[in-house]
Parts: C-alpha cells; structure tokens; sequence
C-alpha cells in the first residue's frame, strides 16, 4: 500500500512539472514573445485583435501574435482577474503597449495531460 501511495504521489507531482504554467505564459505575454505563447497553443486558437478574429492553426497563430507584437511593443502585463473552474483557466487583463493598452483575455483547458491555449484575446 505504501508503494502504491508512494507511486501516486509521484505521478502527481511529475505531472505538474509537464503541465505547462498558467504563469508562463503570463510572462511570455509581459515579454511578447508569441513563439513562447505558440508552445502553449492547442491545435487550432481562437485569436481576436482589433478589426479581425478567427480560429488559427498553430503556426498562423504564432505568425499573427509576432505581426501584433511586432507593431505593438509590449511594455507590460497586469492580471486583474483570474479564475480556474473545472478543468479549465482564463484570466482578464491589461496588455500594455506603446500604442496603448489592449484588455486581453485569456483561456486555457486541460487537454489530456496538459493545459493549452485555446483562446486570446486583445481589444482596445
């Protein structure tokens, strides 16, 4: 029984280091780093930024977020809300740039073993 509950614990614990961070990507959004974000990204993301939102496969999506970032510098990041709900995670918040702040949502679920991206958005 001890093995058994030693070999639980041990699960649990390796799989919070697979899974990825709800806070990394935070910080890849303080840095605009869209190929760190593109890590997190399921198969296809819903991206929305101001005048245009679709649904992106991986690497669209990561040529997109660079275009944004790209034209907006990224100065900082502030969460002003945060919640998590079954399986899934999302956070509000303000993306600071040199053309302004955008409120930025964020969403991620469990898929699997792992947490991914499934929804960004940026609006003015």
């Amino acid at each position: 029984m001890k093995n058994f509950l030693l070999s639980v614990a041990l699960l649990v614990s390796i799989s919070s280091f697979i899974s990825p961070s709800f806070d990394d990507v935070v910080k890849a959004l303080k840095a605009g780093d869209a190929s760190h974000l593109a890590t997190y990204f399921d198969n296809t993301i819903e991206i929305t930024l101001p005048g245009k939102s679709n649904s992106y496969s991986k690497s669209q999506a990561e040529l997109v977020l660079h275009d944004f970032f790209a034209s907006n510098t990224v100065k900082d990041f502030e969460i002003l809300h945060k919640s998590d709900n079954s399986g899934s995670q999302y956070c509000i918040g303000n993306l600071k740039t040199i053309n302004g702040t955008f409120r930025t949502t964020v969403f991620m679920k469990q898929k699997g073993t792992t947490e991914v991206l499934q929804e960004l958005r940026f609006e003015k």
